[in-house]
């Protein structure tokens, strides 16, 4: 087959690494959830503030499961190589096909909403999607001037971002109300509300895998990938569930079930308006932080299928700009943000790219166990601990995912579930003329 693929350079380190799953997942999850998790629970803190501790431990064993696939399959372009090298080429290629067409786009979008959400506070609501393209604008200058300065950029944001939500709450809440009882309102279910729970914590959790696309420039993948996704999955649980209790410090679970953006409540609780204008800065960086990222890995994977010939137009996608990155695939998934940006939904648009990644996901965590099985003499440097029960937890949790959206939440969300299937299928027919006359499997 035809390879148009340039070597990509290997500069980025463990720290840019880590700060690549830690930016892309705190974003404006752990703003906006806190909302829908109280709401479930019935105004009660005791199995919402859990929930964020059972679910991070759920993405901490699809995490170690993971890293198994991606160190052993060290390419850029992520869970497409992994899926290709299990299940062959057209799986791999519909993953990507469906990240680069659903998932990084949407998920661009969705943040760039956000951002304009909160921009809003101080330049009206009449701009919301003026200003959303322009934080995509942003995004796509970072990634253009090179994979070092996009990665340093996750850095920088990702630090800035813990900073607001960290402070406020314990120096000046008063730390009064009630953090783990009641554990669930009555006459409630709790195996019910737990489920409903993961579902709204994993959306907080997206973007946990995103390293695994940039595995391709790490300078040494074998040794700090594991740590950059165990351990970056590790320090977003910790994170989520001290900003929650932060959260709780100042204000109760009945109020905040109320509230759409709990951490602006908290910062108007303690300073008043300034200090809520505080918070949705801190958020808009927040957010623009997890868009760079996604566009930095998104990109990686749509150069990826370029430089194998499989998309439209892959001998232009595949090209690297004078930085050395692929600075024509970077404008295919921000412009694709930019039109689903349109719709200016923030919730149906991360719901649409959640849903479209998990079906990947779930058979990234499956072919851990198809590789043992058919590669079982290839040296593995990192093997997920406790096998087969920790890829067994994943396999079960992204299953739980899929018919959850697929079937239990909802007419519209099933309607959306299944545009996103139709959608990714639509790339078998793609590769179909993409590969003919050529060797495909």
């Amino acid at each position: 087959m035809e390879n148009n693929k340039q070597e990509l350079k290997k500069n980025l380190g463990i720290s840019t690494a880590m700060a690549t799953v830690v930016g892309c997942v705190i974003g404006s999850g752990v703003f906006l959830k806190p909302q829908a998790i109280y709401t479930a629970t019935g105004g009660v803190p005791g199995l919402g503030m859990i929930a964020w501790l059972i679910t991070g431990l759920v993405c901490i064993a699809a995490a170690m499961t993971f890293a198994e696939v991606a160190i052993m399959i060290p390419k850029t372009g992520g869970m497409v190589a992994y899926l290709e090298e299990a299940f062959g080429r057209k799986v791999g290629f519909l993953a990507g096909w469906m990240q680069t067409i659903l998932f990084y786009p949407a998920m661009i979008a969705a943040l760039s909403v956000a951002f304009a959400q909160q921009a809003a506070l101080f330049v009206g609501d009449g701009l919301i999607l003026p200003v959303a393209i322009v934080a995509i604008i942003i995004v796509i200058i970072l990634n253009g001037l090179g994979s070092a300065v996009g990665g340093g950029a996750q850095v920088v944001f990702t630090v800035c971002k813990l900073i607001p939500l960290m402070v406020f709450g314990f120096i000046k809440g008063s730390g009064d109300n009630p953090i783990f009882s009641p554990m669930i309102g009555p006459d409630l279910n709790p195996a019910v509300v737990l489920g409903q729970l993961m579902i709204a914590v994993l959306f907080a959790f997206e973007g946990w895998t995103n390293v695994g696309a940039i595995a391709g420039e790490m300078k040494n993948p074998g040794k700090d990938l594991p740590v950059a996704i165990v351990g970056g999955v590790s320090i977003i649980m910790a994170v989520y569930f001290v900003i929650n209790l932060a959260y709780l410090w100042v204000l109760p679970a009945e109020e905040m079930m109320n509230i759409a953006v709990p951490a602006s409540a908290v910062a108007i609780a303690v300073f008043g308006d300034f200090g809520g204008k505080i918070i949705s800065v801190g958020i808009m960086i927040s957010v623009l932080g997890a868009a760079n990222g996604f566009v930095l890995s998104g990109s990686r994977v749509c150069y990826s299928l370029a430089a194998e010939g499989t998309l439209p137009g892959s001998k232009s996608l595949a090209k690297l700009s004078k930085t050395q990155v692929p600075f024509n695939a970077i404008l295919l998934v921000s412009i694709l943000g930019a039109l689903y940006a349109v719709s200016g939904q923030f919730n149906m648009l991360t719901n649409l790219a959640v849903f479209s990644c998990w079906i990947f996901y779930t058979l990234t965590f499956m072919a851990v166990i198809r590789l043992r099985k058919t590669q079982p003499d290839t040296v593995r440097t990192y093997k997920v601990p406790l096998y087969p029960v920790i890829p067994a937890i994943a396999i079960i949790s992204g299953l739980y995912v899929i018919v959850n959206q697929l079937f239990m939440s909802g007419i519209q969300t099933t309607i959306l579930s299944a545009i996103s299937i139709v959608v990714t299928l639509v790339g078998i027919p793609v590769y179909a003329a993409t590969t003919k006359g050529k060797s495909a499997s």
